[in-house]
């Protein structure tokens, strides 16, 4: 295979070489010039015939491998194997199911404070009234209703002013962040713009997409203003998704002044901002970016973490004339919730019943995290008394994979930075713990002691 059949000019293009490459690669493999099972070259063979440093090539090579264009094995090299990820060969899946005799600080669940037997009562009350209709597909005046629900559950101030017919329904957050960004995105190679530490749903999504994530470097209040610029002017960008109120995994809040400072580079570069605002469950008083620029900001959150997951019900509040695109989306990719589902959580959130649920919630994670900062205290973290998970950088001795393999051990499940870190970015040495585990809390305490005992043990005194 010659240099020149599929080798990038690197001189005459402005984009990051690894992308470059990455393209060049996708481009050959759809062209017939690189046929599957093909052979290529070592890294730093291919690093000397293309004039670049071996980090770019590894760094293209792993994002054409998550993207399914080739394939790595150990001691075998690298094929290129002319296909896309499929749900099959996804390296990592969002569920994080637990597992018997564990306790899970994985996932970032929904407390149990007794919302089940709420919901099995709404149920109950919607089976009686005989005047529902439940044969035919929903459409925009049979979640009227549900619509109008989310309007009051948002309230006045948080998205700026709304009405029922900026709010397009989706199944949960995940679903609803990728409806807005199938609404946003256009032309062959999109561009996201995220956080450089994000919940792997965001990876999902942009692969999904088949769209370039590019993270921006943050500082203790989340995404810095001229780190985002400076990617704008590098690789351009379309859409903007961002956790401002709280970000997973370490917890930062954006300030308003930051947002601010946000939302007019998004205003001078015609970026559309997506804010995902599910992890948040308290009423904060800052508004979210869709109060700050109407006009392009898009609101997603869902009752999840707040109230239950397993209605599988989340929104947006679109931008001004937007809603109308984003429901036709909707519609040609699933038609519309099921009306068993609009109407229990209309009534959850129009009887007080979700309010009085997620304010339980909130005082169940607060105490969740008193325990764990009284437990873990001596250690480097990141925590809010409103967030239900901590950011736990670990002392010197430590990686996050092998910590999280000494607590699995043990019977404890955690997160480690690496599954937030973007395909081309760099994993701090840290740890996520949701604390919303379903366990009692002599139960949690222990297994935080647990956790507390083998970092005061790094891996020279362990026995991994």
């Amino acid at each position: 295979m010659t240099d020149t059949i599929w080798h990038p000019d690197f001189a005459n293009i402005d984009s990051p070489k690894y992308i470059v490459l990455v393209q060049s690669m996708r481009a050959a493999v759809r062209s017939g010039v690189l046929k599957q099972g093909y052979k290529m070259p070592p890294v730093r063979e291919l690093a000397w015939q293309l004039g670049i440093t071996p980090g770019t090539v590894a760094r293209a090579y792993r994002l054409a491998a998550e993207e399914g264009l080739v394939e790595t094995g150990v001691g075998r090299g690298t094929f290129v194997s002319g296909g896309l990820v499929t749900q099959d060969t996804a390296p990592e899946s969002l569920l994080n199911d637990p597992e018997p005799g564990t306790v899970d600080f994985r996932g970032v669940r929904v407390p149990d404070v007794g919302q089940d037997k709420e919901i099995q009562r709404i149920m109950m009350l919607l089976a009686r009234d005989t005047g529902r209709n439940y044969t035919d597909v929903p459409s925009a005046f049979t979640d009227q209703k549900a619509r109008e629900a989310v309007v009051h559950w948002i309230g006045p101030d948080r998205a700026g002013r709304l009405s029922k017919d900026d709010v397009v329904l989706g199944f949960g957050a995940q679903n609803t962040v990728i409806l807005a960004l199938q609404t946003c995105l256009h032309g062959p190679s999109p561009v996201i713009l995220t956080e450089e530490l994000a919940y792997p749903g965001v990876r999902h999504a942009s692969r999904l997409l088949r769209a370039q994530l590019i993270g921006i470097a943050m500082d203790d209040e989340g995404m810095r203003p001229d780190r985002l610029e400076e990617a704008l002017r590098k690789h351009g960008g379309q859409v903007l998704l961002t956790f401002s109120e709280v970000h997973s995994p370490t917890t930062s809040r954006t300030s308003l002044q930051r947002r601010q400072e946000i939302a007019e580079i998004a205003r001078r570069y015609q970026l559309q901002i997506i804010e995902d605002d599910s992890l948040c469950v308290t009423r904060p008083e800052a508004p979210s970016y869709r109060g700050i620029c109407p006009e392009r900001a898009w609101y997603v959150s869902s009752l999840s973490k707040s109230v239950s997951a397993a209605m599988r019900f989340g929104y947006v509040v679109c931008p001004r004339d937007q809603a109308a695109q984003a429901r036709q989306v909707a519609q040609s990719s699933f038609y519309g919730l099921p009306q068993t589902s609009l109407d229990i959580c209309a009534e959850l959130i129009q009887s007080g019943v979700a309010e009085t649920v997620r304010q339980k919630v909130e005082q169940v994670i607060l105490e969740r995290v008193r325990i764990a900062v009284n437990v873990l205290g001596q250690w480097e973290i990141n925590w809010r008394p409103d967030v239900p998970f901590i950011w736990l950088k670990l002392p010197q001795g430590w990686r996050g994979s092998t910590f999280a393999r000494a607590c699995e051990a043990e019977g404890v499940r955690i997160k480690p930075s690496d599954e937030f870190a973007l395909p081309d970015g760099h994993a701090p040495n840290a740890v996520r713990l949701g604390l919303n585990a379903n366990v009692s809390k002599e139960t949690f305490e222990k297994a935080l002691r647990t956790m507390s005992r083998l970092l005061a043990r790094p891996p020279a005194n362990v026995d991994l």
